[in-house]
């Protein structure tokens, strides 16, 4: 029995050590040929023997890794270029408003490869904040050349250029309040550029692995009730790894400050590389630097909004295109359709200042998401004020002479009009109850 247990201990050993030494070298080990006698006679014929172990396959690991990588990256370009088709070839006017970031050079690539650009059923949109690194709109031309098309540029509303936006709105817009930056030289040309292209489908780069409100969006979004759009989100179970993989296998334009160390490409003002010290980079379509720092989960947009915080004071992780409610009224007006807030024109509301009657006035922008939130309010508030004219003018469109006569600095502006005075509503409490106490505080409101 203790030779019999000796002789089985022997095997077992001799099996393990073949097993590690085979995972090693890259060599599967097997059993076959191995058999364990139990009779007596068996213990020479365990020192003469031995075990036999037989090679059975080449196991090339990183070979193995790639080939899978290559497979799902397949897989996820086939998915993205359908959904491009799907949505192409069911609706008009397909838009893809441009930031030329890595997801954006890929969805480019797909677009290109499709004959979109050239013929131009894909259009290509860009947002210009004034405030771009001169790197971007340089890139934007060498695009333009590669893949045959002309993209559409919007600006901020009645700015040609830096110089004349800095006159108009104060160069330091951004840093006294983002808000309102946001506003004009984001969301509003955004805004513009879709209407004036008459987007029925918006094509954008937004991808799960961004987090925050992008960790559940889908290939597809419906429009929502009541005006906006389709998107489609090609990229949409991609992650940036998939992009740079992408990008290397298929040798495409992108972003020059990839190679010194910005993941993603914002405003020059808040962007950053990350590390900052510039350690990683993308160069020659290959990562120099630990790679993770750019592609764990959420960790594209670390090195943008830098300093930057929303007004409730928590850290600022979208620009206002993509929030929810931020296409919603890009096609349509606010108070239409039988409201009781009666429109004003230009003469109107330049008599209205200095009339002698009372009057409640919101100066405001369709696009502005504080404005689409007060809708429903000051249409209940023009339902109460019997007796009194409730109105609106659209401020966006003409803010010097809000800002003159109106007291409006930022949307939405709410006055009253009493005896020729403007009288500024300064609470941020917008409810119905609210508004109408501050109404009731400066003119006679019948019971």
């Amino acid at each position: 029995n203790r030779q019999r247990q000796k002789m089985i201990k022997t095997v077992i050993l001799a099996a393990l050590v073949a097993s590690a030494s085979a995972f090693q070298v890259g060599v599967m080990p097997s059993t076959s040929g191995m058999r364990l006698r139990t009779s007596a006679s068996s213990a020479p014929r365990v020192a003469r023997r031995s075990v036999a172990i037989a090679p059975r396959m080449a196991f090339d690991m990183e070979a193995l890794i790639q080939d899978s990588k290559n497979e799902r990256l397949a897989h996820l370009e086939k998915q993205a270029m359908d959904a491009i088709k799907v949505s192409v070839e069911n609706n008009e006017n397909v838009v893809f408003p441009n930031a030329m970031i890595a997801g954006d050079c890929v969805i480019t690539d797909l677009c290109g490869r499709l004959g979109y650009l050239k013929t131009g059923q894909v259009k290509i949109m860009v947002v210009d904040t004034f405030h771009l690194f001169p790197e971007t709109m340089e890139f934007l031309k060498e695009i333009e050349k590669h893949y045959g098309f002309k993209a559409e540029v919007f600006q901020a509303e009645g700015c040609k250029d830096k110089a004349e936006y800095d006159a108009k709105y104060g160069a330091d817009l951004w840093k006294e309040d983002v808000e309102q930056y946001d506003k004009i030289c984001k969301v509003e040309p955004f805004q513009r550029g879709l209407k004036t292209l008459k987007t029925g489908v918006m094509m954008n780069g937004r991808r799960r692995d961004h987090g925050d409100e992008r960790a559940y969006i889908d290939l597809f979004e419906n429009a929502p009730i009541g005006g906006g759009m389709a998107k489609v989100n090609p990229l949409a179970y991609w992650t940036f790894e998939d992009c740079f993989d992408y990008i290397a296998a298929n040798k495409i334009p992108i972003h020059p400050l990839h190679a010194k160390g910005y993941p993603s490409i914002g405003d020059a003002k808040d962007t950053i590389p990350i590390p900052e010290d510039g350690s990683v980079r993308f160069v020659n379509y290959k990562f120099e630097g630990k790679k993770s720092e750019w592609l764990d989960y959420n960790a594209e947009r670390k090195g943008r909004f830098v300093g930057l915080a929303n007004k409730d004071g928590s850290t600022k992780t979208e620009c206002g295109i993509h929030v929810a409610g931020a296409e919603q009224t890009f096609d349509r007006d606010l108070w239409v359709e039988g409201s009781k807030v009666a429109e004003l024109s230009k003469s109107e509301a330049e008599a209205l200042a200095k009339s002698k009657d009372d009057a409640v006035v919101v100066i405001y922008a369709p696009w502005c998401k504080f404005c689409q939130a007060l809708e429903p309010a000051f249409e209940d508030l023009a339902k109460e004020l019997d007796g009194v004219k409730v109105a609106k003018y659209r401020g966006d469109e003409d803010r010097d002479f809000v800002k003159a006569k109106y007291n409006t600095n930022s949307f939405p502006t709410i006055n009253v009009i009493k005896g020729g005075k403007v009288i500024k509503y300064e609470s941020e409490d917008r409810d119905v109850k609210s508004l109408k106490a501050f109404v009731e505080k400066n003119i006679k409101v019948a019971a």
